[in-house]
């Protein structure tokens, strides 16, 4: 089970992506103070943790009930994760967040950045929920489910960190340190999602030869 938790924790860390997220919420929040941008952040994270915790919880549930295997689910989603490494690994993604940042906040008010579009699309976006759902087809029961919303907890705790002194770390690792840390975490991303697509294959087989 700790290697699947650690392997949760890296993928849903990087598809979140709190090093890319820095600058985005520093031009978020320009003008405001320190402790306004600690409330904004922590906000944030208790939304995109409750999003992703209800549909860890319920995700595999629906799919059952939509009649798709999680195997399926397992090749679609890691085509879907591969899609966010190649745009990590090639600076699209950033490009990408920024666009749907402006057209969140270009549709609501500035007091309601925490949920629109810090926590969503930003934080809770399709990635993270498709690599929770991923995630609970592989930790099964109670203990499994605790061990799922601990692993969300974590990651969003430390985005949340992250978030909370952008301004200094912004200014200690500089474009050149992001660029590179978001390549490696792409190529990291990248693997793992290959991983998802052939235990998918692998399921889809053995289904079929049942």
């Amino acid at each position: 089970m700790f290697e699947t938790l650690l392997n949760g924790f890296v993928t849903l860390f990087v598809i979140i992506d709190p090093l890319g997220l820095a600058p985005l919420f520093l031009g978020l929040t320009a003008g405001l103070s320190m402790t306004a941008r600690r409330r904004l952040a922590l906000k944030a994270s208790l939304i995109a943790f409750a999003i992703l915790s209800v549909f860890g919880l319920v995700g595999l549930a629906v799919l059952q009930a939509l009649g798709i295997s999680l195997g399926a689910f397992r090749v679609a989603g890691g085509l879907f994760l591969f899609w966010i490494a190649f745009e990590l690994v090639f600076e699209k993604r950033k490009t990408r967040k920024e666009k749907d940042a402006q057209t969140a906040m270009s549709e609501h008010e500035a007091s309601e950045i925490a949920a629109v579009p810090l926590a969503i699309p930003l934080m809770a976006g399709p990635g993270a929920i498709s690599a929770v759902i991923l995630l609970s087809g592989d930790l099964p029961g109670v203990a499994g489910q605790a061990a799922l919303l601990l692993v969300i907890a974590a990651v969003l705790l430390a985005t949340y960190a992250m978030l909370a002194i952008a301004n200094r770390f912004d200014r200690l690792i500089g474009q050149t340190g992001r660029a590179v840390i978001t390549r490696l975490l792409g190529v990291l991303l990248a693997a793992l999602a290959v991983q998802f697509v052939a235990d998918g294959v692998g399921a889809l087989v053995s289904q079929w030869h049942r």
